[in-house]
């Protein structure tokens, strides 16, 4: 049995990366240096449309490009593209672009609101995620994603052809628990059959996939 919880949330990092884009590695190293902080949860999400030129990411799920589209949408960008960090669903920046990744991370850090507390208990194969009463303004989606220990990857062909990539927290499932409207909550899951060896986050996002108010993370013990 293992648990987590927060007082004081961490800012949450996605990456959307392919292991098929010449420009991804630089960030992909860089999330991998940022999942080491305490107040960062760093995700890695592979997605599926540069396969087309050489290289079948193993890790790309077409639900990942889905969630890519929809913060373009929300942060009213004009395309998705990699290597894209998107920081707590309120801002995005080139993944390697480290300067303004750790300015955009420090400002969330400088103007976290009151959050929910989060807390993830283990036992065996069933998740229970307990979300806390807080004050909010609008409707939270409680957000699970499963992520696998880092992987290292020998680059057979495409544009990243012999190199060895290393991924970090790469995301292997993503679902939504139900609503967060202000008021205790408790969920639990199974994770019998779901993909994710290394560990789960939690994030509590206004619906909408806009900013998101509080984090959490557990890292598997095996």
């Amino acid at each position: 049995m293992a648990a987590s919880a927060t007082r004081h949330s961490p800012v949450v990092v996605e990456l959307f990366t392919s292991q098929g884009c010449s420009s991804c590695p630089p960030a992909e190293a860089f999330l991998g240096e940022l999942a080491q902080r305490k107040d960062v949860i760093a995700l890695e999400f592979h997605v599926n449309y540069w396969d087309y030129i050489g290289w079948k990411d193993a890790f790309a799920q077409p639900a990942f490009g889905v969630r890519q589209k929809k913060y373009v949408n929300s942060l009213q960008g004009r395309y998705a593209y990699t290597p894209q960090m998107v920081i707590d669903g309120s801002a995005d920046v080139v993944g390697s672009h480290r300067d303004e990744v750790d300015a955009l991370i420090q400002r969330q850090l400088s103007a976290r609101p009151k959050a929910p507390t989060i807390s993830m208990t283990r036992n065996g194969d069933t998740l229970k995620v307990s979300v806390g009463s807080g004050v909010h303004k609008g409707a939270y989606d409680v957000v699970l994603v499963t992520f696998d220990k880092p992987h290292v990857t020998d680059v057979e062909r495409g544009e990243n052809r012999g190199q060895t990539l290393k991924n970090t927290n790469v995301v292997r499932e993503l679902m939504t628990l139900g609503a967060w409207s202000g008021k205790a909550s408790t969920y639990n899951v199974s994770l019998a059959g779901k993909a994710g060896n290394g560990g789960c986050a939690v994030l509590i996002q206004k619906q909408g996939q806009g900013p998101v108010l509080a984090a959490a993370e557990m890292h598997f013990q095996h």
